[in-house]
């Protein structure tokens, strides 16, 4: 009876459930010789994202060494020394008597920390002998298919991702073999799904052999056929390669410069072969959504939107309808730039088009280009990716008409976002609002873009302007302080001297200095549409700076002062006088609050008592109400939006006809509760 040896690697699969003796099974299954999907990913293996890998192929001779000394932990410190995702490995044993009974993969797979696909090729002595992938990621699918080899048998291995399909083979000494194990490899992998497939392995077949003369036609080899890989010692004769299926090769992007034959001389007869593989974006995932519309001010307007990769942008825009719709390239174009550079190097998209005419309608559409490869004095690009046309139009000046929609508090509760999205669908407006508490406690990028695209996407932000009001559920989570760089607001159009003075003797009191970019864009400000003035406030957390919760991060006292200052220049700036009607925007309420904590009232309402003001719009409360003029001591009128749920969310719709302006207050089922003439 054979005694195997649990090595490492072997106890490692046994008790992940990833190992099965590998046998007779030749069809694609669900599932591999690796972990269900069920399963939780092991910290023991890092997280693989389907975008960029790098692939290895390596015939190890089982570990043995020019020096004929089997040493796996040397054979893996060429794979780690690389740094590869997948490694397609060559000669390898399982079990064997002359492996110790050793699973030889599966003890690779515990050094590089991957997981190891066993093929067999023939019995060996107690155990098998074969090939085998090394995988960054679990497949979804194995397929094994023997193949020719009148000395012995051969097998070729097939592993499909998300992505792509990876393959591994190791051919016949014999010619007849290799011949008719080139025509199988063609029937079997033009019988799978259409996605890219990457070839690798020992073919044992130079460059000018018939065999890879046929290869050529199906297949395109990726490494430099001129760079010798065999015997590693001195190299003479390229026997290794990778290579790209040509029907789906148009999906995947490879260079000659990320492709190399690595200088291991001592761990195998052979050298490895190693290339770089990006997975081109698809079109139609290439955008996380639609662009949105930002800061109509100064006569322009600004797109936003995010690429799933970082990517050269452009704006293509016109006045001309029917050019539009022919999908045809339109004559005028707007990218951004800092510092003379396209800025190229993210996934954030920010782009601005000035100098526009006042009540003109624009056609536009957003053109992309992946950077395949971004380098010093190197770059490819993919594809360019161009959206549908979409429409805007900017108010005049003097426009004395607009219908503006307020939202708030909710709280990213689909039913309450489909219902509201299904009604302001049926009500023509210019001008979306977002007043707080719709994107809340964001805990990273991701999770703040598709938050965002499905606002925006939901109430048609790719063809009206929407704002983004930070409501104190905005300012809480890991990527709170990051989520304003997916917006863009209108700048100040005056210099704030703010003065930080030591806060009186209080809780507030937190003896930092306060040094922040003097940047032109803030969470709060002002602009004008047509004659009316749009004026909107940040009032920051509903507790005290030090509440143990913010963990000493939070420095709203200092930036309430600073809109204080702001409200001064403001309600005595020359926009402000000029507009005939006056807005108030903010989240938390300065009237009808009934917060413990209510720090900006004090420094606020004084400033706004100075001034004219039509009516403000709040929230915060969960509550809807409307408080007339001087009900609760408000110097104009209140409303403040409803709760997160459907029973409780309410809309408000803000129209001006001429000089009339009007207030209307819906429920999620489009019921009329309020109707004010303003």
């Amino acid at each position: 009876m054979m005694k195997y040896t649990l090595s490492k690697g072997l106890v490692l699969m046994a008790l992940a459930g990833s190992f099965s003796v590998p046998g007779s099974a030749r069809n694609i299954f669900s599932g591999s010789t690796v972990p269900s999907a069920g399963l939780i990913q092991s910290p023991l293996y890092p997280e693989f994202k389907e975008t960029s890998f790098r692939f290895m192929t390596y015939n190890i001779r089982n570990g043995k060494g020019m020096d004929n000394r089997t040493d796996y932990q040397r054979t893996a410190d060429e794979i780690i020394r690389c740094g590869a995702d997948f490694v397609a490995v060559q000669e390898v044993d399982s079990a064997t008597n002359r492996s110790n009974g050793r699973y030889v993969l599966g003890e690779l797979a515990w050094y590089t920390q991957m997981f190891p696909v066993f093929s067999e090729a023939i019995p060996l002595k107690g155990g098998s002998y074969g090939i085998g992938l090394l995988c960054r990621k679990r497949p979804l699918n194995t397929l094994r298919i023997p193949m020719p080899g009148r000395e012995e048998a051969r097998t070729l291995l097939i592993a499909e991702f998300e992505s792509f399909y990876l393959a591994c083979t190791h051919w016949s000494l014999n010619a007849e073999d290799r011949k008719a194990s080139q025509e199988k490899l063609r029937q079997v992998v033009a019988s799978l799904k259409k996605k890219p497939l990457i070839l690798a392995g020992d073919l044992n077949a130079t460059p000018d052999s018939p065999e890879i003369k046929k290869l050529k036609k199906d297949f395109t080899l990726v490494n430099d056929p001129k760079q010798p890989t065999f015997p590693a010692n001195k190299p003479k004769k390229t026997i290794d390669y990778i290579a790209v299926w040509k029907p789906t090769a148009h999906q995947l992007y490879w260079s000659k410069r990320q492709t190399r034959v690595l200088e291991a001389k001592t761990a195998s007869d052979h050298r490895p072969v190693v290339s770089e593989f990006r997975i081109k974006t698809p079109a139609h995932r290439f955008f996380y959504g639609k662009p949105y519309l930002q800061n109509p001010s100064n006569n322009g307007i600004t797109i936003m939107f995010q690429t799933r990769r970082p990517s050269y942008c452009w704006i293509e825009f016109t006045t001309d309808s029917l050019l539009a719709a022919h999908g045809d390239a339109a004559p005028q174009k707007a990218r951004s730039l800092i510092g003379g550079q396209v800025i190229c190097h993210d996934i954030e998209q920010k782009i601005r088009l000035n100098d526009l005419k006042e009540g003109t309608t624009y056609y536009y559409r957003v053109c992309a280009q992946e950077l395949l490869e971004n380098r010093a004095y190197f770059k490819a690009f993919g594809d360019t990716i161009r959206t549908p046309y979409y429409r805007f139009t900017l108010p005049a000046s003097d426009t004395d008409d607009f219908t503006a929609i307020i939202l708030n508090d909710m709280h990213c509760s689909d039913q309450v976002e489909q219902k509201m999205s299904a009604l302001a669908k049926t009500i023509p407006h210019d001008i979306v609002f977002f007043n707080g508490d719709c994107l809340p406690e964001p805990a990273d990028r991701y999770e703040a873009i598709v938050n965002i695209n499905r606002l925006a996407e939901r109430f048609e932000g790719s063809t009206h302007p929407i704002f983004f009001i930070r409501g104190n559920h905005e300012i809480r989570n890991a990527y709170s302080s990051g989520m304003p760089s997916l917006f863009d607001n209108p700048p100040l159009p005056y210099i704030l001297e703010t003065k930080h003075e030591n806060s009186d003797a209080s809780d507030e009191q937190t003896g930092w200095q306060v040094s922040s970019p003097n940047e032109a864009q803030k969470p709060y400000g002002a602009f004008s549409w047509g004659d009316t003035r749009f004026v909107y406030l940040d009032c920051g957390e509903d507790k005290p700076d030090n509440t143990w919760v913010y963990y000493g991060l939070n420095d709203f006292t200092e930036f309430r002062k600073e809109q204080a200052t702001f409200l001064k220049k403001e309600i005595r700036s020359r926009e402000f006088r000029r507009a005939d009607r006056h807005i108030l925007l903010g989240h938390i309420p300065l009237w009808g609050n009934t917060d413990k904590y209510q720090p900006s009232p004090a420094l606020w309402c004084p400033i706004l008592k100075k001034s004219s003001w039509d009516i403000g719009l709040f929230a915060h409360t969960h509550h809807f109400k409307y408080y007339q003029r001087n009900s609760i001591k408000n110097p104009f009128p209140i409303y403040i939006g409803g709760g997160k749920k459907v029973e409780t969310a309410t809309m408000a719709v803000l129209r001006k006809e001429g000089k009339r302006l009007t207030l209307k207050v819906y429920n999620a089922k489009g019921k009329l509760l309020k109707e004010v003439d303003l």
